[in-house]
């Protein structure tokens, strides 16, 4: 793995590897940088340091970090263009089975009078299907009920697991480590969560981080 070291030579690398976990300085190497696991409010005190853009979700200050430790450049912010918005209101217009789902959406007691009407009094907002609206611009609310419907019958089967996104790394870790060790409560999965965020390559449930002290 080719990596560019600020302020080090090749050999930090071996040496970084009986190393606990580093600061998050402007030494750090982009070996150490990608091993270790670290909190959104370092990486955007970091970026402040370096002069990087700090604005982002956590993947994308990852993104502009690693470039700089490859690079030693600071990454371009990119000017990110408003899309026009639509001037559709969810809180006064008639809806029906083929309203479209515009870009500005909203989770109104108009829309929930008319899921109601649809699905019946037993509709309630959920994040799985908020999510869904957020990610179906241009289809319809005929659509969201079917979609509303097939999600409350996937969630009735006992082996469905919902997604987690991939920047939430302490959410995956929590939930492998209770579905491998149904006996440990969430205290003991917490606890094993901050003795392995401390050490290399700490994103990932494993279960020898039974031993770790």
């Amino acid at each position: 793995m080719a990596v560019k070291i600020m302020g080090s030579s090749a050999d930090a690398n071996t040496k970084s590897l009986k190393m606990e976990r580093p600061n998050l300085d402007k030494d750090i190497s982009l070996f150490d940088f990608n091993d270790f696991y670290w909190l959104k409010t370092e990486l955007v005190a970091f970026c402040k340091t370096l002069g990087i853009g700090s604005s982002g979700s956590k993947i994308e200050l990852t993104k502009k970090i690693r470039h700089y430790l490859t690079t030693g450049q600071i990454p371009p912010e990119s000017k990110k263009v408003k899309p026009a918005v639509s001037n559709f209101n969810w809180n006064t217009e008639l809806l029906t089975n083929s309203t479209i789902i515009t870009d500005n959406y909203r989770n109104t007691q108009n829309v929930r009078a008319f899921f109601i009407d649809q699905i019946g009094s037993h509709f309630k907002f959920n994040v799985s299907f908020m999510n869904w609206m957020t990610a179906n611009e241009g289809k319809t609310l005929g659509d969201a009920a079917n979609a509303w419907k097939r999600l409350k019958e996937l969630e009735k089967d006992k082996s469905y697991v919902k997604a987690i996104a991939p920047q939430f790394e302490y959410n995956k870790y929590i939930r492998a480590f209770l579905l491998d060790n149904p006996n440990l409560s969430i205290k003991d999965a917490m606890k094993y969560w901050k003795l392995k965020k401390e050490k290399r390559d700490a994103n990932q449930y494993d279960p020898a981080d039974l031993k770790l002290k």
